[in-house]
């Protein structure tokens, strides 16, 4: 009976180490983009990552054909959403890094629009993850493309004067 557990127990640490190593790489860019941190300074990033591969390892066993990746992205979505707008956990608290393509957006907004482009989450599946109505989240997937395509730009380069030449 122990050899049984022990061989299970065995054949579950390996399948996790593979997904972890197949999915970790794409889960923290997710996260970071979430985040709004530097990709070579993301310690939050790296928090809430742990978080949710924890989870999915506790789960794992239960998981019955699901899709690993799937349950660790929408832990990591709620996890983010929870600690942001309840300002539980503190993942949301911090100010994003200036250099981040999202920063200008908040919470929510980097929120819906790494699940719905960076993800390819459809609008329905966002919708009932982050429990919105549809139409909310298309509008606000909306304003974030729009506030990052749209971004007022700083003053224009200076053109140094062309020397007069002599005629």
């Amino acid at each position: 009976m122990r050899q049984r557990h022990a061989s299970r127990a065995t054949r579950r640490a390996r399948e996790f180490e593979a997904f972890v190593a197949g999915a970790a790489g794409r889960l923290l860019h997710a996260a970071t983009l979430l985040t709004a941190e530097a990709p070579d300074d993301n310690p939050r990033a790296r928090r809430l990552l742990t978080l949710s591969l924890a989870h999915t390892y506790a789960c794992w066993d239960r998981l019955r054909g699901e899709d690993p990746y799937d349950r660790t992205r929408q832990y990591l979505a709620t996890r983010f959403a929870r600690g942001t707008w309840h300002q539980y956990g503190g993942l949301g608290r911090a100010r994003p890094h200036p250099d981040s393509p999202l920063a200008p957006l908040t919470p929510q907004e980097r929120l819906i629009l790494v699940l719905r482009l960076y993800e390819g989450v459809a609008e329905e599946q966002t919708a009932a993850l982050l429990g919105l109505s549809v139409e909310r989240v298309r509008a606000i997937c909306h304003r974030a493309t729009s506030t990052l395509l749209h971004r007022p730009r700083g003053p224009a380069p200076a053109v140094p004067a062309a020397k007069a030449v002599p005629s």
